[in-house]
Order: structure tokens, then sequence, then C-alpha cells
């Protein structure tokens, strides 16, 4: 069966809460692969709220649906404060980046109290924003960002990097809507070892299984190399989606 769309993968699935020290409790969900231990761990951060994003948005879905079994992955989603999802609704309110620096210390604290190994941050469009403001406080292997925009993050925020030797993968889409490859190579000038990928075709959305297959190879070749090329057939049994 050819791995596309919203097909769900074996993996051990746990509906989890984190809980801030501002006293908001948030709903998640943690994918481990089935039957061995991980080999490293992505904590994912969602798209802007307000715009539809949630711990649901299909790169992060797609990701805890498949690379558990494909790339003995650990995958770690949550709503962040005021954010919705099937799942269910985090509690509070969304504050524009801010406080929701509690919420990515509610997931960090999460992944030392189950001794998750070697934690990357992985943010697509407002996630990236929370990573590079907040990445650097964390003990975490480095940060990948899909479609960074930039909006939120100050120069500040990206010059602190600089000093800070753990990876900065960023995945520029060609056809960005906020920020496209020769923008970012400026705005991204600050960290000198940051590494752009370019993606040709791409869009912010990454909408279509091609652009999806690009996104979870690019994570898998920072996170765990020798899971590469990922499958595109699946033999075994799927995961019960209930």
């Amino acid at each position: 069966m050819e791995i596309r769309g919203p097909v769900l993968l074996p993996a051990r699935r746990e509906d989890i809460e984190l809980r801030t020290v501002d006293g908001l409790t948030l709903v998640g969900e943690l994918a481990v692969p089935e039957g061995a231990a991980p080999v490293a761990t992505l904590v994912t951060l969602h798209p802007l709220p307000t715009a539809g994003g949630f711990m649901d948005s299909h790169i992060l879905r797609k990701a805890a649906g498949r690379l558990p079994a494909l790339a003995d992955l650990a995958v770690l989603r949550f709503n962040t404060r005021g954010t919705s999802s099937a799942r269910g609704t985090s509690e509070g309110s969304f504050d524009g980046g801010r406080t929701e620096a509690f919420d990515v210390a509610a997931a960090m604290d999460f992944v030392r109290e189950r001794g998750l190994p070697r934690p990357w941050l992985m943010g697509w469009s407002f996630g990236t924003e929370l990573a590079l403001k907040y990445g650097r406080d964390h003990e975490v292997e480095g940060i990948i960002l899909l479609s960074p925009p930039l909006h939120r993050a100050t120069e500040d925020d990206l010059a602190g990097w600089a000093g800070d030797l753990r990876p900065v993968i960023a995945l520029i889409p060609e056809l960005d809507d906020y920020l496209r490859p020769d923008a970012a190579r400026e705005r991204f000038a600050t960290i000198p070892h940051a590494t752009l990928i370019d993606v040709e075709g791409g869009k912010h959305l990454w909408v279509g299984e091609n652009q999806t297959r690009r996104v979870l190879t690019e994570i898998v070749a920072v996170v765990n190399p020798d899971a590469l090329p990922l499958p595109v057939e699946w033999d075994g049994p799927l995961a019960d989606p209930a």
C-alpha cells in the first residue's frame, strides 16, 4: 500500500496533558515506535492558531502518523494555550507568542520527565517563532524550522543563535507567502551556521504528497539519517484510527 495522505502507521500513541508554570493544562499526544525505543524526539510547534493552526496541522499529523514506524522517532504534538483540535482545547488564550514560552517549557519538562531521547524542536510557521525565541532556553539538539515567516522573531532572537552552535535548519519554500529564499538568506545571515534548504516549488502550507514527503525526508535527514530513504510503500498492518 502506498504511504500517502492520512495513513496511520503502527505506533504506541498516548493522549497526554502538559502543565505550565502559570497553571494551565495543555492537551496533546505522544507517539513512539511500537516495538523499539525511539532514537530521537520531535517536539512539534504548530502554525498560528488564529489562522487555523493546531496540533493536527497536516505536516505535524503526518509526522506523528508515519515517523515512529518509518524512522524510529518519538513525536510529541500539543495545542498551545487556547488552541482546539479533535484532542480537545488547551486552557488559556492565545498570547501572540509571549506566554507561549511557558507552553514550550511545559513540553520540554514532559520530555525530560519521560526520558525521551535527543529532543529537537520542530516548528512550522508560527511554531518557528517559538522555536527561535525560546529554544535556546532548553536542552534540545537543535531546531528545525518549516516556512519561517520571521514576523515575531526579532533580530535579537536570531542573533542569540549566532553564539549557540546547535543546528538551526530552515526549510524555505520557493513560493512562500511570507519569506522566500533570497530574503531568508539576508535575515538568517545573523546565524552563520544556519542551514537553509530552498525547496523548489514549495509553498507555505506544504500542500500535496510530494511536498509532504520532501519535508519529512528533510526532517529525518537531520534527526536520524540512517532511516533514509523513507519508504513510500507499507506492507504491514495499519494502526487503528480510533
